[in-house]
């Protein structure tokens, strides 16, 4: 039970580290409306203009934060001709990651109460 508790926290430690930047990405609330806009977009994705009429920011403003979330590994990008379209996709971003850690610190909190 110990060593099973040890291994689920070391894993926890090494989730923290591979998804630091993801959290810090989805903390701010300008990046929040950001992503509220592409989850309410297909899954092609929009553009920067797009993203800024739903979210009442500018242009720059919004390219500067899908930088921050691209980089991160929240958001995806998908270049067409000249064109680029900002998508969320499970597969390609660190959402799988996170939603793991999560997974794990729930376990462990669980397996706490269980004790007492």
């Amino acid at each position: 039970m110990k060593r099973e508790c040890e291994e689920r926290l070391a894993q926890i430690t090494s989730g923290f580290r591979e998804c630091r930047n993801a959290f810090t990405a989805i903390g701010d609330e300008t990046r929040q409306l950001i992503l509220l806009a592409l989850l309410e977009s297909d899954l092609a994705g929009i553009r920067v203009g797009e993203i800024a009429q739903k979210t009442h920011l500018t242009r720059p403003s919004v390219s500067h934060h899908l930088q921050i979330l691209k980089e991160a590994g929240i958001v995806a990008m998908r270049p067409e001709g000249t064109k680029n379209y900002y998508y969320l996709s499970a597969d390609e971003t660190q959402w799988k990651e996170m939603k793991e850690l999560i997974g794990l610190i729930y376990t462990s909190i669980q397996h706490m109460g269980a004790k007492e």
